[in-house]
């Protein structure tokens, strides 16, 4: 089997986690990342890695070149146009794919001060009457949306400490107090912290779950009485018994996976 029969996507701890497991199956893969800080979040894996983004048409010329059978998608999960592009690409070559997404955390906790909106402007809506300055843990990819939905607001960019994003922040009219350039997850009292001395009046952030520092991130905040705006996960792709929400779900997935390849081997030798 050759490096590119089973292809991962996706910059994130859970990606390099479901590489590991593939290590640990003595299966041959590719990670592909779409930026070089996605290469070296990939740590020592034994896999291929290659790196830059995919349009649809040159991800379906992908699979079809390497003889692609399994694609694991575990992209961000707000990494909607991505996943839709994946699943296109996968539609169309006709290669198996599965859809890894981290569990939510704190889904049902209630609190007067958090508020769940379903898209970036929604969030512009219910910030503009709850205070000036403005913590952003939403990443670095929408700072533009951001900054012209939020006129005359003094907004915090918590964003990666990778010089194209502070250059970007930069470009943008982020002031030097007003970025912060951080590798996270950070711990609940790190952000207690970080809010009481940056003065932080309202805290914009994601669904990230645990490996995002989620509750690390809301808790103190409404321990502090600071609002919470958190912008909802996008619909997943994938549905059904492809959709895992677990690293033991994965392990699971591929024990399946080794079983019917074994078999489709044992078959083409008869």
């Amino acid at each position: 089997m050759n490096a590119g029969a089973v292809l991962v996507i996706g910059g994130t701890s859970d990606a390099r986690q479901i590489c590991q497991q593939l290590d640990g199956a003595n299966v041959p893969y590719t990670l592909s990342v779409a930026t070089p800080t996605g290469e070296q979040l990939a740590g020592d894996i034994r896999g291929q890695v290659r790196c830059g983004r995919l349009e649809m048409d040159e991800m379906i010329g992908w699979l079809q070149h390497n003889r692609t059978r399994w694609v694991i998608d575990a992209s961000h999960p707000y990494a909607d146009i991505v996943s839709r592009n994946i699943a296109r690409a996968c539609e169309q070559a006709q290669v198996l794919l599965s859809r890894y997404q981290r569990p939510e955390q704190l889904a049902d906790l209630t609190h007067p001060l958090l508020i769940h909106v379903a898209t970036l402007e929604e969030a512009c809506e219910k910030v503009r009457d709850l205070g000036e300055r403005i913590l952003l843990t939403t990443g670095s990819k929408e700072l533009a949306r951001w900054r012209a939905g939020l006129p005359g607001k003094t907004l915090l960019a918590r964003v990666l400490p990778v010089p194209d994003v502070v250059a970007q922040c930069a470009e943008l009219g982020f002031g030097v107090g007003e970025i912060f350039a951080l590798c996270g997850p950070f711990s609940a009292e790190f952000n207690a912290a970080f809010y009481r001395q940056c003065r932080v009046e309202v805290v914009i952030t994601k669904a990230s779950g645990a490996e995002g520092g989620y509750q690390q991130k809301v808790q103190p905040a409404l321990d502090a009485g600071i609002p919470c705006i958190v912008i909802a996960r996008p619909q997943p792709t994938v549905t059904g018994d492809e959709l895992l929400n677990s690293q033991e779900a994965f392990a699971r997935r591929l024990q399946r996976w080794l079983a019917t390849r074994h078999g489709e081997e044992m078959r083409k030798q008869k």
